[in-house]
């Protein structure tokens, strides 16, 4: 099937009500049309996902995102300097936006963002309705760099797949929260602080976790593997799985991915998800992972290392069905 007839024909699912894994820039996501109670519904279900935790609607231009959510100056800058693009931006909801209040977690606020990815802007164009989509793959797991992973993941959750190849990014979007006088980083990703700062001035930092989050990848354990992950590791064992960043000295271990070996944090970040997803094997005892500087997307890089070494919910839905 050709490109367009695929994109058209997933746009279809879309409005039909269906799920439809499609790329971005960032990692693949799991589309659902953003009014749909229903189709939002199916979402959750399909990712096991907390209903409290709300979801990212993808819009394929600022218009679009205006006629959800109220804009200010501080979003008109940042939309004007980083969309499209991995920036997510928390705004205060429309009244009368045509989104269901589940995608929104019930919040008076919604997260939204244009991605930079020709498939993905082409989708929702096609489609001519905004998306809810959050990473496609099973929740508090390791997220989707490629087609593979989604199929690996989700399956026969998926109602259509779009597959446009590795994500150049490799990690989420930043999100940025304009609800109140001074905006705050709610999660680290594709724009780096510094970036952010020359439009804005200084953010408030993020806290640690939400129990109610007002945007997704706030939850205190994110984005892990089936293995328990070790941060900071200076040694290695030899029943342990090495993650490492740049050149070093480090031996015995069970198995290697380095992040990137010339110590540059984009090829780090793009690399993150499929070297975690390599390392984690039943065959070893845990994956041990080497520190990365928190600068740039250093930021996006140890969060969501963090996340995945924190401790698990006791429900862990990656251990479900």
């Amino acid at each position: 099937m050709a490109a367009h007839d695929r994109i058209v024909r997933a746009a279809d699912e879309l409005r039909r009500g269906g799920l439809v894994a499609f790329p971005t820039e960032t990692v693949y996501g799991l589309g659902a049309n953003a009014g749909s109670d229903d189709a939002i519904a199916r979402l959750f279900e399909a990712k096991r996902r907390p209903r409290f935790n709300p979801l990212i609607v993808h819009v394929s231009d600022r218009r679009q995102a205006e006629a959800l959510v109220l804009f200010d100056d501080r979003a008109r800058a940042l939309a004007d300097r980083f969309w499209p693009g991995p920036l997510s931006l928390v705004l205060p909801r429309r009244q009368g936006a045509p989104v269901s209040h589940l995608a929104g977690a019930g919040l008076d606020s919604l997260a939204v963002r244009v991605p930079a990815h020709p498939v993905a802007l082409a989708l929702i164009e096609a489609a001519r309705i905004p998306v809810a989509a959050p990473s496609a793959n099973p929740s508090g797991g390791l997220s989707p760099t490629s087609a593979h992973h989604v199929v690996e993941g989700l399956g026969a959750r998926v109602d259509f797949l779009l597959d446009g190849g590795p994500c150049r990014v490799g990690v989420e979007s930043t999100v940025v929260d304009l609800t109140a006088a001074r905006a705050a980083l709610l999660r680290p990703g594709g724009i780096d602080l510094e970036a952010l700062e020359k439009t804005l001035g200084p953010l408030a930092p993020a806290s640690g976790a939400d129990a109610r989050p007002r945007a997704p990848g706030r939850l205190a354990s994110h984005y892990a593997p089936s293995l328990p992950l070790r941060l900071a590791a200076t040694g290695v064992g030899p029943d342990e799985a090495l993650l490492s960043f740049g050149s070093h000295r480090l031996r015995g271990f069970a198995a290697e991915r380095n992040l990137s070996p010339g110590g540059d944090l984009r090829e780090a970040a793009a690399n993150l998800f499929a070297a975690l997803r390599a390392l984690d094997r039943p065959d070893h005892a845990g994956i041990a992972a080497m520190p990365v500087p928190e600068i740039g997307l250093g930021r996006a890089i140890m969060d969501r290392l963090r996340r995945a070494a924190a401790a698990r919910p006791l429900a862990d839905p990656r251990r479900e069905g």
